[in-house]
């Protein structure tokens, strides 16, 4: 089989209003994808991962037919985005937010009815791929099926809405952040069912996810994409491998902000400072050895009065390796 999903140099601009006073305002242009382009196989769960804003929901919905890209090219099943976008569609499985789409007085099952009615499906085939889905999702567990979805939970949403997006069987889903907001056992049990999806059924998966933590329990391979641009790509390992001789210091000090980047500029090394309350600065610093500028660092941090409150040194982590290749800036 050939490539699920193949994105090439893909550009997307939006165009808002800036107000510069009570009648007055200009039109900028944001630019939410700078050519990015990857692919993604069958039988694999590839994770676009980034904070809000990067571009990860612009990207599905460009794979998804509903936003037309102002440069490059998707494919999507052999198919063009926007040349072939009805084959595409017949090809995909969306999930993009656990609850818009649905009816209130509607119950899951009635909901689920509703959108295999819409998607063409014979009433048996719909009946028995309904069955199956609110089994496997436990929401006949959960009394989803029977019940209003005025009255689910988040949790209940999220899983009807995953339901939703496996009716047709589709051979590639597109999910766009399906645990944000969950409870952990939700959560858990959609990142078990997406991970059975590719490794059992070889469905191809491409899951948007903030959460580094999520990404690497869930994914095969995945993509950093920070600012509309594609930062790093690897697996897991690989991707910590890509700076295997760096190490983290996280320091802890407690004092005036002004001097501080001042501390950090002299060592010449990659840093991230999160400032917090009470005036104290948690700061990462990516080091090849840090144990042989840990005493300067100490000592010029106490010659500008500040107080230091903890110390620790530790091998990179996902979120490590993202801050590292898109430059500290997110």
């Amino acid at each position: 089989m050939g490539l699920a999903i193949e994105a090439v140099n893909l550009v997307k601009r939006y165009r808002t209003k800036k107000r510069l006073g009570l009648f007055k305002s200009v039109t900028e242009v944001v630019e939410a994808l700078k050519g990015v382009s990857f692919s993604v196989r069958y039988g694999e769960v590839v994770g676009l991962l980034g904070p809000n804003g990067a571009g990860k929901t612009t990207t599905i919905k460009i794979l998804a037919t509903l936003l037309i890209p102002d440069g490059g090219e998707a494919r999507v099943a052999g198919y063009d985005v926007v040349e072939e976008a009805d084959k595409v569609r017949k090809n995909i499985g969306l999930m993009l937010t656990v609850e818009k789409g649905f009816y209130g007085k509607l119950t899951g099952r009635e909901n689920l009815e509703y959108f295999a009615a819409l998607y063409g499906m014979d009433r048996d085939v719909a009946r028995e791929r309904i069955d199956y889905l609110i089994k496997l999702l436990e929401l006949d567990k959960l009394g989803a099926d029977t019940k209003l979805y005025e009255e689910f939970s988040l949790g209940m949403k999220a899983r009807l809405s995953l339901a939703r997006a496996l009716l047709t069987d589709a051979p590639i889903l597109l999910l766009d952040e399906p645990t944000l907001g969950l409870d952990p056992p939700s959560a858990r049990k959609i990142r078990e069912l997406v991970k059975d999806l590719a490794h059992r059924d070889g469905k191809a998966v491409l899951y948007t996810t903030h959460n580094m933590f999520e990404a690497e329990l869930v994914c095969d391979r995945i993509i950093m994409i920070n600012k509309g641009r594609i930062v790093a790509e690897g697996t897991p390992a690989e991707l910590k491998e890509r700076i295997p001789k760096l190490k983290v210091l996280n320091i802890a000090v407690r004092g005036n902000q002004g001097n501080l980047k001042d501390i950090l500029n002299s060592i010449d090394s990659k840093f991230e400072v999160d400032s917090g309350e009470a005036d104290v600065h948690n700061i990462k610093v990516y080091l090849k050895k840090p144990e042989e500028v840990l005493d300067e660092l100490l000592k010029k941090f106490i010659g500008r009065g500040f107080e230091v409150v903890s110390i620790k040194i530790e091998e990179p982590t996902l979120e490590d390796v993202f801050i590292y290749f898109s430059g500290g800036s997110t």
